[in-house]
């Protein structure tokens, strides 16, 4: 069964690396794949608008496109940006409390007005909004404050303000450019724009603002690999151990991103799945279609179970705040990891398969491949010497699980300060345990199998 779960997995375009680069990697990615949990944040202009433009209420933060705004217009629009309720230091408070490691901040949407003090170029939110400060500089203090990872957002290959850069392949040129301000696709250099704007605003993110955990680049659209391979070596010189995901250019970078979904498969390569928690990545006041805490704590338990790390989004007002709730799901969140977290940071994939699901033999998805049907029982996670099974389902009596081949010492609930041990019946058909008839967690409860080291149960 893993063998089919890891299929996929297998042929991500990321680099395999080794002898000593190796070594840098893993050295690189190590408090990464302790985290597991970090925030994303989509903040900007767009913001201010929350979602509503000329009586539409459908935009977010692709609004200068979706809305057709001029550029002139837009800024205009920018310089009454001013997020006068924004407190670097209660966003990072809400990240801690969420059980989260790591933040993700947009320092330079597709809209190119960066969120920082860009001294290269004056698009941006101290010289171009009515606000004056630079909040990536009070969120970089902050988290390195409260230990968390402080990592930027950076649009690489579409930007609205830069009349250089063109988007699209066929018949889809031009899909993503401003083609209001630079309709002109085939005078469009996009080697200008880089040299001119987006290495000089990547040097300034990596000089001006301490460690960065992460560069979180989007998009390269039609970057080609050596161009990507160029931005690659500036991160590597200025911040030798910044992470840098694979969106960075074709076959680059450390990790993988899934956008919005969570793969059916297990890898023990890295990836992240980025989600949101209504309909939108930024503030849009007409959505109201928010995840339930339970739907966002089992999509972080899926997640780990299958090797990766969930980067879960908050869009704040255009006042600079974070919406209640999302802060009400995160503060619920927090309080299970506080709990349980010991079985998701730094804790690997499961090691058995079936229980994430099966591909159906009737269905096919979109792409007509067979689909994949999710199942919701249980999970399981894992650390030397021990398995975690997260599970949704409680059941009455018992719980079955597959064969395990290392000899299971004791068992018991996370959720039980004293350790109590649960009974545990191991044979080569499988694992039976024996559970209280009521769950710890409505949500998701814990059991802890201590396995003994280095002793062999099953062959």
């Amino acid at each position: 069964m893993l063998l089919v779960l890891f299929s996929v997995f297998a042929l991500l375009d990321i680099p395999a690396y080794a002898g000593e680069e190796a070594d840098k990697f893993a050295a690189r990615m190590a408090w990464w794949k302790e985290a597991k949990f970090g925030m994303f944040i989509h903040w900007g202009v767009y913001s201010k608008a929350g979602g509503e433009w000329n009586g539409e209420t459908n935009h977010a933060e692709w609004l200068q496109l979706t809305a057709k705004i001029p550029l002139a217009e837009y800024t205009a629009y920018a310089r009454t940006f001013n997020p006068e309720k924004f407190y670097a230091d209660e966003w990072v408070r809400i990240i801690k409390d969420a059980g989260m490691k790591y933040l993700v901040i947009t320092s330079k949407h597709h809209d190119g007005f960066a969120m920082y003090d860009s001294q290269c170029n004056d698009h941006n939110i101290v010289k171009g909004s009515a606000f004056k400060r630079d909040p990536l500089k009070e969120l970089a203090e902050a988290c390195h404050k409260h230990d968390i990872r402080f990592c930027v957002y950076y649009s690489l290959g579409r930007d609205w303000q830069d009349p250089d850069v063109p988007t699209g392949r066929g018949s889809k040129v031009g899909w993503r450019s401003n083609l209001i301000d630079f309709p002109d696709e085939d005078k469009k250099d996009l080697s200008k724009y880089l040299e001119r704007k987006a290495k000089p605003q990547i040097c300034e993110l990596l000089t001006n603002y301490g460690p960065i955990g992460v560069m979180w680049f989007d998009t390269y659209e039609l970057l080609s690999r050596e161009q990507g391979e160029e931005i690659l070596q500036l991160v590597r010189t200025l911040q030798p151990d910044c992470i840098v995901n694979n969106r960075v250019g074709p076959g680059l970078g450390d990790y993988t991103v899934s956008e919005q979904k969570i793969p059916s498969d297990a890898s023990a390569k890295p990836w992240e799945s980025c989600m949101t928690m209504n309909g939108k990545w930024s503030y849009n006041k007409a959505d109201h279609n928010w995840k339930s805490a339970e739907m966002l704590l089992r999509n972080l338990i899926d997640i780990v179970s299958k090797g990766g790390n969930y980067l879960l989004n908050v869009g704040p007002t255009g006042e600079g705040v974070i919406p209640g709730p999302s802060v009400e799901r995160l503060l619920e969140m927090g309080q299970w990891l506080r709990v349980n977290g010991e079985a998701i940071y730094s804790c690997g994939p499961t090691p058995f398969g079936m229980e994430v699901g099966s591909y159906s033999e009737t269905e096919k998805d979109k792409e007509g491949n067979p689909k994949f049907v999710p199942a919701w029982k249980w999970r399981a996670t894992t650390k030397p010497g021990k398995i975690y099974v997260h599970v949704f389902e409680w059941p009455s009596e018992t719980m079955e699980l597959p064969v395990v081949k290392s000899k299971i010492t004791r068992a018991y609930l996370l959720a039980d300060p004293k350790k109590t041990e649960l009974n545990v019946v191991q044979t080569e058909k499988g694992v039976s345990v024996s559970l209280p008839k009521k769950a710890p967690n409505p949500i998701a409860s814990v059991v802890c199998l201590e396995l003994a080291p280095g002793h062999v149960y099953l062959k």
